[in-house]
């Protein structure tokens, strides 16, 4: 997949997770309480599709994509919005966040943190940054404003899926409605919540990693 390397508008990367301008989720009116497999209700779409669920049966939020024809992201970025869908595809099968090429390198995955997103010293290191190539990670630190200049840079051999953010909601005798999201708490996959919870980024767990600097990045 070829790059489109940056905003025409500006001399920023764009990375291929960013949400652009007329991307918009779908419409509250689309979801409804169904029954699932084992009989019990759960959350689903009124027209539910391949690719609505992941591998373990969560149910994502669906959001428009501009995609051009290099079956690339196009339009003006909303560099605060992370697009659910591309998210997953880079999380779920490695890929780099900013070109959606392979992120391994030889030594391993690069996960990028901001300077107070995650804590090296906890005995669990969760993230919802997917991977960076080795070729896009100093740009990616540089440009990024969540990481400040200053990322953690963690190197690791294995990063498991953890589970998701997203939305919960509850399901009454006057329909569905949304219930406040506990911040930025991810639930693991297995969790009860999962069968009334619409997710929105996925989830990995670092394990097995090394604290690098940026200048002492692997080769690709």
């Amino acid at each position: 997949m070829p790059t489109r390397p940056a905003d025409p508008s500006t001399t920023r990367l764009v990375p291929y997770i960013t949400g652009r301008e007329g991307e918009h989720p779908d419409l509250l009116a689309s979801l409804h309480g169904a029954q699932g497999s084992d009989g019990r209700l759960q959350l689903a779409y009124r027209n539910e599709q391949n690719g609505d669920r992941d591998l373990r049966g969560v149910l994502w939020g669906r959001c428009s994509q501009n995609i051009g024809p290099d079956n690339l992201p196009t339009g003006r970025p909303r560099w605060r919005m992370v697009h659910p869908s591309r998210q997953r595809e880079c999380m779920e099968q490695l890929r780099c966040q900013v070109c959606a090429q392979p992120a391994r390198t030889d030594h391993g995955y690069l996960f990028l943190a901001g300077p107070d997103e995650v804590h090296p010293a906890d005995a669990v290191v969760r993230t919802a940054q997917p991977p960076v190539c080795a070729q896009h990670a100093r740009t990616a630190a540089e440009q990024c404003p969540h990481l400040q200049g200053r990322p953690t840079v963690f190197l690791t051999q294995s990063a498991p899926l953890y589970g998701v953010i997203g939305t919960p909601y509850q399901y009454a005798d006057g329909g569905l409605r949304a219930l406040p999201a506990d911040g930025r708490e991810a639930l693991p996959y297995g969790h009860p919540g999962l069968r009334w919870y619409l997710a929105s980024q996925l989830i990995r767990r670092l394990r097995a990693y090394t604290l690098i600097n940026l200048d002492d990045l692997p080769p690709k």
